[in-house]
């Protein structure tokens, strides 16, 4: 009898990040994981932050708005619930696709912290809470990934998507 091969693994990574991984990050790593999973696509999302020291006021494992809204999406918190975690090299290097939430607030720290991947980062423009209420901001993020998907799977390949603004 033969032995049964494994099928190598396809799955591809698309690495969000914010400054604080508390919030904004969170709930797209949340949201597109559950999508990809609905559609059975070979995709996975993690979710890092580029200063985690910025976040004083940032208390447990997630911000109270992210779990209300997730919460009222269906989506499950369990895998989700982990303290904020700091982006490294290694997160970089293993992700497919890195997608910043707010360039004016992320390529700074980009430039600053990690300045050989800034040029392959999707930078989107969703305001933290200083500019726009999570009402306002979490839809935002559930439509950039809702589009970020019909891109992964339509025309466009990774490698195209990592070159688009």
């Amino acid at each position: 009898m033969g032995v049964a091969l494994e099928k190598p693994t396809t799955t591809r990574t698309v690495l969000f990040l914010c400054t604080g991984n508390y919030y904004r990050s969170r709930h797209a790593e949340a949201v597109f994981n559950h999508k990809v999973a609905a559609g059975g696509l070979d995709w996975r999302a993690t979710s890092r932050g580029l200063a985690l020291e910025l976040g004083v006021n940032n208390h447990g494992p997630m911000a109270h708005a992210t779990i209300t809204r997730l919460t009222a999406l269906g989506i499950p918190l369990d895998p989700y619930l982990r303290m904020p975690a700091i982006l490294s090299e290694a997160d970089l290097a293993a992700a497919h696709i890195i997608v910043a939430l707010k360039e004016a607030e992320h390529r700074p720290l980009m430039t600053e912290r990690h300045p050989a991947w800034v040029e392959k980062v999707v930078f989107w423009h969703v305001h933290d809470v200083d500019f726009a209420s999570p009402d306002e901001a979490l839809p935002q993020i559930e439509q950039q990934v809702h589009d970020l998907i019909n891109r992964l799977t339509g025309s466009y390949s990774a490698a195209n998507l990592e070159d688009r603004p």
